[in-house]
């Protein structure tokens, strides 16, 4: 029984530190960590520590105040309210408020998460993993509840679509963000229902390079867009965060350069200029110039490489050659993708963003530069360059005859042939459909199947390790020896948890977002595009739950209103599609052949003028699906109003009480009389009186009102009238 219920629960822990003391003596590292204890209970958490693996601690956290913890609750609502978060003011009853609204799990972690690690000034304790004083702190992490863990995947798999309340799950579970990518990623898989139809149709029935396919997807990428940014608005609602983007975290790292006091608080604001961050932006020009050139310059000779081994060499070894090109952008590309990535760190950095949602903003805006080049540049020189410019091209290419020469057994083998070079119309259709079926392929295994596959080796090599020393007279397995029974599959699991990766939401909606360029971009070359994504994505969706149930540790809950900067991404990946897919049906519009590598059979101001067609169709789409989404109703829209005017009802009745818009009972009849007369005038001589307090004499209450009304529309009512009365 202690074996399952250890297995399956978490003895109550919310959160586990792994304190490393390798690199450090032994005094400093006791000094450390009496402060890290000291620390922690000083904002009301309660600890327990156990030995860790390789000369590590394991300190368990829960909430040891309860009161501290509901005020801290409170804390984060009201500043929810003050920053229009949540529509309605919380409960002043701390107790109240936990009572009225329940706390879900989600939040729990989120708020013992700002217990533990915001800065003292804000109530925390200011523990930062690797930093300052913490450098000893190697991570902070949750525990995962392998029940809910095991029963979410096993019903996963069984479901087609993910409903409201599915979200909603794994919402109180892993907080907004990482809700926000499964909505995101199961909205676009429904909308590619209509795509993958119509591109099987088109297939069929249209070919490639279809104009009528080529329209019907852009207003379908714009659709999905439009729609999606309305769903971030419904979903911000419905879970209680629309406009929680506007609450920004200080960034521990901003450096200011004066202080100026708010003329409106009073506060002290720590000011950094924005013209001088503005002219260290523009260091962004020369990045994406660098960037461009290296990965453009390595994709470009790597793509001649592979035309040449494939297409003039015709030597010995040519079906094993033709797989150079490829070790070497496997090879060279991540090297020189985290060299890059490294430089725009850096250069971010240096940029000295005030708020976290800024910097991670301008960063991740840099990384889509990136990830830009090395997805799409293959695709754009083999239809842009290639095909239109192959012939002028490809008697220079002689200069990657060194790769294939000591293969040769003759020159002839590395010239081109006297014939003349043809190019290969079905190369682009090729390369298309290797980044949208292939790719996805690898990258699936990459990231689901290899990590497993290294997680189960290592930890069978660790099981080998301890067997052989335990067979030669060691203690085996040192760490564990001295666990309470009762606590060792606990402490075991824990110790596992700890070795594995961090979660990064971002690459995952990074995925998403780039294969949604794929289609927008290029599918017109092969229709079956949305077909292959819509069935990767399926997968997608339970292999990223496995993933972040088995290969991670469980994510620290964060919230947010949107998807952040990759909407904007989606956006201009919209746009470009219009442009490439116009240029595309035109370039291709002799049944699929293209220009055949002579430019000559271009004509500029047709290309021109479809592009530009292509373009304002596309804003004109957009203005009027844009148009037309506005004008329907949504839930989100609906509990906002509702919302609302709970919100106004109350204050109204707070304000005025209940019947303060009732109309007012009517009043006793009155019987007129000389003494009822005579004091009406000793009344209006006791005061003075103007024309208009004689006016507004005349009549006694809304009754006597009604009836000279009523007699004035008798006696002036038209004969007509009086006559069908």
């Amino acid at each position: 029984m202690a074996k399952n219920y250890a297995v399956h629960q978490n003895f109550d822990v919310d959160y586990v530190i792994v304190y490393r003391f390798a690199d450090t003596t032994n005094v400093e590292a006791r000094d450390k960590f009496a402060a890290l204890m000291q620390a922690l209970a000083g904002v009301g958490l309660a600890t327990e520590v156990r030995n860790g693996d390789n000369c590590s601690l394991l300190v368990f956290i829960k909430v040891g105040s309860e009161k501290r913890f509901a005020q801290e609750v409170y804390r984060s609502r009201v500043k929810d309210w003050l920053n229009g978060v949540r529509a309605a003011e919380p409960a002043r009853d701390t107790q109240n408020t936990l009572a009225g609204e329940s706390l879900t799990e989600s939040e729990r972690f989120r708020i013992t998460h700002h217990l533990i690690t915001s800065s003292r000034e804000d109530g925390g304790a200011g523990i930062i993993p690797k930093e300052g004083q913490w450098k000893n702190v190697e991570s902070i992490f949750p525990l995962h509840d392998h029940t809910f863990n095991k029963e979410w995947i096993k019903q996963w798999s069984t479901m087609t679509f993910l409903k409201a309340e599915d979200l909603d799950q794994i919402r109180d579970r892993f907080g907004e963000k990482i809700a926000y990518y499964f909505a995101f990623t199961q909205s676009y898989f429904q909308f590619l229902i209509f795509p993958a139809a119509f591109g099987f149709a088109s297939w069929v029935i249209l070919g490639s390079f279809s104009p009528i396919y080529a329209l019907i997807n852009g207003l379908w990428c714009v659709t999905f867009v439009e729609y999606w940014k309305r769903q971030e608005v419904d979903l911000g609602v419905r879970w209680g965060v629309k406009g929680v983007g506007g609450i920004q975290r200080k960034r521990k790292e901003f450096q200011h350069e004066k202080e100026v006091r708010d003329p409106v608080t009073g506060e002290m604001m720590h000011i950094f200029p924005a013209t001088k961050r503005l002219s260290r932006q523009l260091l962004q020009a020369p990045f994406a110039i660098l960037a461009t050139l290296a990965l453009g310059t390595l994709i470009a000779t790597c793509f001649g490489i592979e035309i040449f081994l494939s297409e003039v060499y015709n030597g010995p070894g040519q079906s094993l050659l033709v797989f150079l090109p490829t070790g070497l952008l496997t090879a060279l590309v991540p090297t020189l993708t985290a060299m890059l990535t490294a430089i725009a760190t850096r250069l971010n950095d240096y940029e000295n963003w005030e708020t976290s949602e800024n910097y991670e903003s301008a960063l991740t805006q840099k990384i889509f530069v990136l990830n830009f080049i090395t997805s799409y540049l293959p695709i754009f020189l083999t239809a842009f360059v290639y095909v239109p410019f192959g012939s002028l091209i490809v008697p220079y290419l002689d200069i990657f005859n060194l790769t294939a020469r000591p293969f040769a057994t003759d020159e002839k083998q590395l010239q081109i042939p006297s014939a003349g070079f043809a190019i290969n119309p079905s190369r682009l259709r090729k390369q298309v459909i290797y980044f949208t079926v292939t790719a996805q392929i690898v990258n699936f295994a990459m990231e689901t199947i290899l990590p497993y596959v290294k997680r189960r080796g290592f930890s069978k090599y660790q099981e080998m390790k301890s067997e052989r020393a335990a067979k030669k007279g060691g203690a085996g397995s040192g760490v564990a020896i001295n666990d309470v029974p009762e606590e060792s599959e606990f402490l075991k699991r824990v110790r596992n948890e700890a070795e594995l990766d961090v979660y990064d939401v971002t690459t995952d909606l990074r995925e998403m977002i780039i294969q949604f360029g794929y289609l927008s971009l290029f599918s017109v070359v092969w229709p079956l595009t949305p077909v292959s994504f819509i069935i990767n994505n399926w997968i997608e969706l339970r292999s990223d739950a496995v993933k972040i149930c088995v290969e991670m540790q469980r994510p620290t809950p964060a919230r947010a209103d949107s998807i952040g900067p990759w909407l904007d991404s989606l956006q201009f990946l919209t746009w470009l599609g219009s442009i490439t897919t116009a240029a595309l049906a035109y370039l291709f519009s002799n049944d699929g052949l293209g220009p055949d590598g002579t430019p000559a059979t271009i004509k500029g101001w047709a290309l021109l003028l479809t592009i530009f067609f292509s373009e304002h169709v596309l804003l004109l789409m957009r203005w009027a699906v844009r148009l037309a989404i506005s004008k329907i109703d949504s839930p989100g829209m609906e509990k906002e109003r509702a919302e609302r005017f709970m919100v106004r009802k109350r204050y109204l009745h707070d304000a005025l009480g209940h019947d303060a818009l009732d109309v007012p009972p009517p009043q006793m009849e009155e019987k007129i009389t000389r003494r009822s007369l005579e004091e009406d005038a000793r009344q209006s001589t006791l005061r003075t009186q103007g024309l208009q307090d004689h006016f507004w004499a005349r009549q006694r209450g809304w009754e006597e009102s009604a009836k000279v009304g009523a007699g004035l529309i008798e006696k002036m009512a038209p004969k007509e009238s009086k006559k069908e009365q």
